[in-house]
């Protein structure tokens, strides 16, 4: 049994300190929200009064926060690091910006702690069942001390590099996901437009060339795939919101590294404006809804 400390119980995060605590670890965990939190105590973590207690003896302490700005706040204003007896390992499973990541890091490290940062892919239902991917950048020998706990959380631990690399790889994924469902989407449209079922068109792209994790898993429509979003009226999921700000720190990276994105530029700006017209707290699947409302615009031009 490892003493663990957990900040940040919220969709994500609390399932993820459930986890940790089913494998038999003695979870300390705290959130602003007392919903989470009473969640998280009927799921066996021991709620504590601030995050700075969530240090109290413990060797890892993971966060899960909305951004960047949270993160370094806690770790400095909030008295985290200060809390923290030394050389403990503190594990950031937020995604956010590659240079607040590197940020992160340097503060902890110069408080005399290690530092990882460990973005996950998998959503809402990845965090429930334990399946979630870690993307980790960091030192080799903190990925190896972290990676047993990772493993309860997950089914897959990548170490990707140093500092940073695991923001860094987890924006691409996103980026290439949020390409992959506009793509998918448009096809079902214009499936539909020329007469093609939802059940044919799955049942050919599925096994064919087109066959992807946006089609396969989180089909936009609802039938061919039951679980996916579109069968709940798109209840999210990974919403629309989340993704916005994903494919934000994507392009803000490639504009620092100087990099040419246009797929990935066009796709944040649909998901901006599906997200502005209501889109928010759906699923990011529900992006089909706003490619019929446009098709049906054009159309009537």
């Amino acid at each position: 049994m490892t003493d663990i400390g957990f900040i940040g119980l919220g969709n994500m995060g609390g399932p993820m300190a459930a986890n940790l605590s089913r494998a038999g670890h003695r979870v300390r965990g705290f959130d602003l929200s007392a919903s989470a939190c009473a969640t998280a105590s009927e799921n066996g973590v021991e709620i504590v009064g601030s995050a700075a207690d969530v240090c109290a003896g413990a060797e890892v302490v993971f966060t899960m926060l909305p951004s960047g700005r949270h993160v370094l706040d806690l770790y400095e204003a909030g008295g985290l690091l200060a809390a923290a007896a030394p050389g403990t390992l503190f594990v950031d499973t937020s995604t956010i910006e590659v240079g607040e990541s590197h940020a992160a890091r340097d503060v902890a490290v110069k408080a005399g702690h290690r530092a990882l940062d460990a973005p996950v892919s998998g959503g809402v239902v990845g965090a429930t069942a334990g399946t979630l991917t870690f993307m980790v950048g960091g030192e080799p020998e903190d990925f190896q001390r972290a990676e047993p706990f990772l493993d309860v959380m997950g089914k897959r631990a990548v170490h990707c590099g140093a500092s940073g690399a695991g923001q860094a790889t987890k924006i691409c994924n996103n980026m290439i996901l949020a390409i992959s469902m506009v793509g998918v989407s448009e096809a079902f449209v214009l499936g539909e437009e020329l007469g093609v079922s939802h059940e044919a068109l799955f049942d050919v792209i599925s096994t064919a060339t087109g066959q992807c994790w946006a089609l396969n898993t989180n089909c936009p429509v609802p039938g061919p795939v039951p679980t996916s979003p579109a069968n709940r009226d798109f209840d999210p999921g990974f919403a629309t919101a989340l993704m916005v700000k994903d494919l934000g720190l994507a392009q803000r990276a490639a504009d620092a590294a100087g990099v040419r994105t246009a797929l990935g530029k066009h796709v944040h700006e649909l998901y901006a404006r599906y997200n502005e017209e209501g889109g928010a707290d759906r699923d990011f699947s529900g992006i089909i809804n706003a490619i019929r409302a446009s098709a049906g615009e054009e159309s009537t031009a």
